[in-house]
């Protein structure tokens, strides 16, 4: 016999029930505040009419301090798999109107099915946190909610991306499942994300401070490094992942979604030339020359506000999905510090695992010196870098722009570190150390007769370039491919990039390697 209505309309009944959370009230108090509903927000996210939700019906199990009687419509937290832009992605969103987003047994449940739905289907991953933490009323099994969903993570770390959302509140314990992922977004006005608060901390220490310096957006994103991205709304925030899926396969055994070119671009662009500054001590901002070698508009620019010493992003050149790390000289004159060094390697290591190609823009004077750096373990940070680029099989291309000295040279994917090409500007200096520290060693007694030591210091300084830094003599070496004018860059990669993606490297078999934290 058919269903009949009577079925059929308490199946509609309920399901709209369910679909309401915790009710229209509480859902305008969200729209008042300018945050969408948990579902809006995987509304906005997804294709129209491809999310198919997983546990609507499930319910909470708590039975403590009156959680028997409460009704918990999906248990707080919307779960499923879409398409976004055409690509299937696993998402869940958490329903602060639902006893606050708050995280029990059977949430937690529902957490790990998505990400178990994202390891089996091979697609990233993508959450939306906003949840008052842990469902005290459900004690140890709130906190084994949030174990299985810390496993999972770790267990889908390299194997599919994962995006965070942080749209409200992530505290306590709830804080390190974004740190487990790849990329966190944070909406600047809603979300906040620390592991005590301010109330903990005026405790324990005696010091006050407000909600926004422990744990908003824009010190996630400036001073702690644990933001990528900060979002204006929930809206923006949603715009970013769907960028940053624009630049993802869908697991690390694809390759990512390469737009290639018909024609690839290899004609010059002279204004590169007129970029670099006739005084090689003049700063150059890096920016201006990004722009002019990737594809328009398509630059996105991961942890913009953090250690901006170092630029990192992805890009297409030639259609081709690249990712970019670039000192910057108008920060700290594009010296590598403690923090620039963790961002270039976490990038680097995202690249490499999800089969992104490497382009490197090298102007680097050095690490940064200092006590500060020195104690704060500049050695075992700087190193990250090294074992990053050493470690990546990826296509690796590496373009040394103008100072390229020390450590850092190396620090920046040179030949010896798996470059697969290094191309310099004539303006490039690859040497031990700048010349200004060069000529106080080699020339000491020259500079010491000087009537004129600041004329003289000129002097050396260019013939210690010429004769000891010279781009051409890294190529006669063997450690520089060619030497090209900054007018050809653009050309010149996008040829090494459509060439590159044959590239295969096998590396000794092992667990995995131990890079220094």
């Amino acid at each position: 016999m058919p269903i009949s209505q009577r079925l059929k309309d308490k199946l509609l009944e309920r399901r709209a029930k369910l679909r309401e959370g915790g009710g229209r009230a509480k859902q305008q108090e969200r729209h008042d505040k300018g945050l969408l509903t948990a579902r809006e927000r995987l509304e906005l996210l997804f294709d129209a009419d491809t999310f198919q939700e997983s546990g609507l019906h499930i319910r909470h199990s708590g039975t403590g301090f009156g959680m028997a009687d409460k009704d918990l419509p999906a248990d707080g937290v919307i779960a499923g798999t879409g398409f976004v832009d055409g690509r299937q992605v696993s998402a869940f969103s958490q329903d602060f109107t639902v006893a606050a987003g708050t995280l029990g047994r059977m949430h937690a449940k529902k957490l790990v099915q998505a990400m178990k739905a994202a390891l089996k289907l091979g697609v990233p991953l993508v959450t939306c946190k906003d949840s008052g933490g842990a469902r005290i009323q459900e004690g140890v099994d709130a906190l084994s909610g949030y174990g299985k969903a810390f496993y999972m993570n770790v267990l889908l770390s390299g194997v599919v991306p994962q995006i965070a959302l942080i749209m409200g509140p992530c505290a306590g314990g709830a804080a390190y499942s974004p740190a487990l992922m790849d990329f966190v977004i944070m909406t600047r006005k809603n979300a906040h994300m620390f592991i005590t608060g301010p109330e903990v901390i005026k405790a324990v220490t005696g010091q006050s401070f407000t909600m926004d310096e422990v744990g908003s957006a824009e010190m996630h994103a400036t001073v702690s490094g644990n933001a990528h991205f900060v979002a204006e709304d929930d809206a923006h925030a949603i715009q970013i992942a769907k960028a940053l899926l624009s630049y993802f396969p869908a697991n690390n055994t694809e390759d990512p979604p390469h737009r290639p070119w018909a024609d690839i671009p290899v004609e010059e662009d002279e204004a590169l030339n007129q970029l670099v500054p006739e005084d090689p001590s003049e700063p150059m901002d890096v920016r201006q020359v990004i722009d002019r070698i990737v594809d328009p508009d398509t630059f996105l620019e991961v942890h913009a506000g953090w250690a901006r010493n170092l630029i990192v992003g992805f890009c297409r050149i030639g259609g081709i999905v690249t990712g970019l790390v670039a000192n910057q000289p108008k920060e700290m004159a594009g010296a590598l510090d403690i923090n620039a060094s963790d961002k270039g390697a976490r990038f680097i290591r995202f690249c490499n695992v999800f089969n992104i190609p490497i382009v490197t823009l090298v102007d680097v004077p050095g690490f940064l010196p200092g006590i500060e750096q020195e104690r704060g373990g500049i050695i075992r940070h700087g190193a990250k870098m090294l074992f990053a680029y050493g470690s990546a099989t990826v296509p690796k291309i590496t373009i040394v722009l103008r100072k390229a000295y020390g450590g850092s040279y190396l620090a920046m994917c040179s030949q010896e570190m798996g470059a697969d090409w290094v191309y310099a500007w004539p303006t490039a200096e690859i040497a031990v150390m700048g010349a200004e520290g060069a000529i106080n060693i080699l020339y000491r007694k020259e500079l010491a007769e000087a009537e004129d030591r600041r004329a003289k210091a000129k002097e050396l300084a260019a013939a210690y370039r010429d004769e000891f830094a010279s781009p051409y003599l890294s190529a006669a070496h063997g450690y520089v491919t060619d030497v090209i004018m900054p007018s050809e860059t653009r050309g010149v990669l996008a040829l090494a990039l459509r060439k590159s993606l044959a590239k295969r490297e096998m590396r000794p078999p092992k667990k995995h390697g131990n890079i220094p934290l």
